[in-house]
């Protein structure tokens, strides 16, 4: 779980588990200090994803936080226990639709599925995944429930540090799996100069209408700073609108958790590249989240720590260690 656990409250999307985005990774392949790997993990329940969606993977790659290149995945409607998707790849101004349009890359790539073996597909320069995997998302989520209050909209403005810890040092996900979507390609194709900025989006066609109902960015940006009332417009907005729109809210809720003057949240939330909500990543650099996200990355101690102003301990929890060190990078999924 990550984006899975939204607020603690808010459900998934349109209350449907397939469209909920969860985690998003980019790292220099261990394999291959050559490439990048870029992951999108979708659907806690690590079942089929929804056929009338679009999984987006895009891309920003000049500084102007709109799409330069996009990766959309389009699944099949899934028979007898088996699913298959396209890739797209879409670049310049193609990057920018909301379709998933562009060069075909790959065509009915069969999906994984928990007892499958991985199937890995190469098409020229790309190398792709689909299917269930190991979650590498680690969180004590009976701690972070009694570090929130979680009364009245459960929106964690209520921040409370007892004297001892809330950690109860119990991982809540070590057996749980994902949908995951991994791509992998030259770094050179990504164009950093000297960094890429990188978001996820799910749209789904209801009624012959695109709505766009997740995205994923920051780790945990959306769980703790989104409410039921924020939740939807937020999905359905881009990141080049971030600043203007949402800032305000992020100031409030870091007033609250810890007690930033407004002149100390801009300042934290400028740091950190909080806003636009899109991963940064600089490839010349080691991936340790801010700077893109690997599997070590205890992303949640580090959102606390920045919700709290420093204030919050850390649980204690130590990584997975069932990844590996080549495609797709995630461990084969538990049973």
């Amino acid at each position: 779980m990550s984006n899975h656990f939204t607020g603690l409250s808010l459900g998934p999307p349109l209350g449907d588990q397939r469209l909920d985005l969860c985690d998003l990774y980019a790292f220099v392949s261990p394999a291959d200090p050559s490439r990048t790997v870029i992951i999108m993990n979708a659907n806690p329940l690590a079942g089929a994803l929804h056929p009338d969606a679009i999984y987006r993977v895009a891309i920003d790659n000049d500084g102007d936080l709109l799409n330069d290149i996009a990766f959309s995945y389009v699944f099949s409607e899934p028979k007898d226990g088996k699913q298959t998707v396209d890739v797209y790849l879409a670049a310049n101004d193609e990057a920018e639709d909301a379709e998933a349009v562009g060069e075909r890359i790959f065509t009915n790539v069969p999906v994984s599925f928990v007892g499958d073996e991985p199937y890995i597909a190469t098409s020229g320069d790309f190398t792709f995944f689909a299917g269930a995997r190991s979650d590498a998302f680690f969180f004590d989520f009976d701690g972070v429930k009694q570090l929130f209050d979680t009364s009245g909209k459960r929106n964690f403005t209520d921040l409370t540090l007892p004297g001892e810890s809330p950690w109860t040092g119990v991982d809540s996900n070590t057996q749980a799996n994902v949908f995951s979507t991994a791509i992998e390609m030259p770094t050179s194709f990504l164009g950093a100069d000297p960094e890429i900025r990188i978001w996820g989006r799910c749209s789904v066609r209801e009624n012959g209408k695109l709505l766009h109902v997740d995205r994923a960015g920051h780790p945990s940006v959306s769980s703790f700073f989104n409410t039921d009332d924020t939740k939807e417009e937020y999905n359905a907005s881009e990141p080049v609108h971030d600043r203007e729109r949402w800032i305000d809210m992020f100031i409030h809720q870091l007033g609250h958790t810890g007690d930033y003057s407004r002149e100390e949240a801009i300042e934290a939330i400028d740091t950190e590249g909080t806003l636009p909500d899109m991963l940064t990543f600089n490839p010349s650099k080691p991936a340790k989240y801010p700077n893109g996200r690997v599997f070590t990355d205890d992303v949640i101690d580090y959102r606390l720590a920045f919700l709290t102003k420093g204030e919050c301990p850390p649980s204690g929890l130590s990584p997975h260690t069932d990844t590996l060190a080549e495609f797709p990078y995630l461990g084969p999924p538990h049973r």
